[in-house]
């Protein structure tokens, strides 16, 4: 834990290296703009609230968009568990946090992707698809993709927990206080996980995308799974080839952008619809535009 001075005839403490919330400029930075996003979804939801009965936040199950802001609320605060110095629960929590949070965001997108695919087909008369439109779909869907992540959450902790790790040959002089994932086999297989279930929900939103609805999102969500998984598929290179601190920023930075993404491009133009446009954020509206 120490290392000789520049005389080589006393020994000093090495320098500690961790994200430091006071020494960190970069710190300052990711936790301003987890605040200042986290600000922003409690506008949005705030809007929703306010307009819960209006039919463009009604469209495609108005709970799956409620339970969508909430994870990606949760998801910007777990930023806060991967700042400062890494101790053995935030090593637990930070990993799992955000893989459950994503996780539930992605399922609530999954599902409405499919309840989107499905109420096109009922409109058909004589549909078999009409026993399937409903809230206990969505719900289930939900339910049971998230319920898989926290089964591998659970295992893994149980199995090889994360835990904090002194690096002491990395940097000669310098300790690096981190987390180790203990088990790459549970890393990977959350992270890879989540990556299948956005990548399910964006084929379907992409085929899904084209159908005739006002209130369609599935364009919407193609285009946030594409920068989502954007996002983590850079993001995998990156942390392989990063030590310290500078892999916690990696991981920040992908929590950041790709919840970012998710926010902005599925609620951004319905606020705008209910803000600017409230003409359109009508029935009549959205009966004639279907016909």
């Amino acid at each position: 834990m120490k290392w000789p001075n520049e005389k080589r005839n006393q020994c000093i403490k090495k320098m500690e290296v961790f994200l430091s919330y006071t020494n960190d400029v970069i710190s300052v930075f990711f936790s301003s703009v987890s605040l200042f996003l986290f600000i922003i979804i409690l506008l949005i939801l705030r809007v929703f609230i306010s307009h819960q009965d209006t039919p463009i936040v009604r469209a495609n199950n108005r709970n799956l968009s409620f339970l969508l802001l909430v994870s990606i609320k949760l998801s910007f605060l777990s930023v806060f568990l991967f700042l400062g110095r890494p101790v053995d629960i935030t090593c637990m929590l930070r990993i799992i946090t955000f893989g459950i949070t994503f996780s539930i965001a992605v399922s609530s997108l999954l599902a409405k992707t499919i309840m989107v695919y499905i109420a096109f087909k009922a409109t058909k008369p004589g549909s078999s698809w009409r026993k399937w439109v409903g809230v206990k779909l969505s719900n289930s869907v939900v339910l049971f993709c998230s319920s898989i992540q926290i089964i591998i959450c659970m295992t893994w902790l149980a199995i090889s927990p994360p835990f904090q790790e002194l690096d002491l040959h990395t940097y000669p002089g310098t300790i690096i206080i981190q987390c180790n994932e203990g088990s790459a086999i549970g890393f990977y297989s959350v992270i890879g996980y989540m990556g299948l279930l956005a990548a399910v929900s964006f084929v379907l939103a992409f085929l899904a995308r084209t159908l005739p609805d006002s209130f369609n999102e599935a364009k919407y969500i193609t285009f946030s799974m594409l920068i989502f998984c954007s996002v983590w598929i850079t993001m995998i290179p990156a942390y392989l080839s990063t030590k310290g601190k500078n892999t916690v920023c990696v991981e920040i930075f992908a929590i950041l952008t790709s919840s970012a993404g998710l926010l902005f491009c599925i609620f951004l133009p319905k606020c705008y619809v209910i803000m600017f446009r409230p003409e359109m954020n009508s029935k009549s509206h959205l009966l004639g535009s279907k016909s």
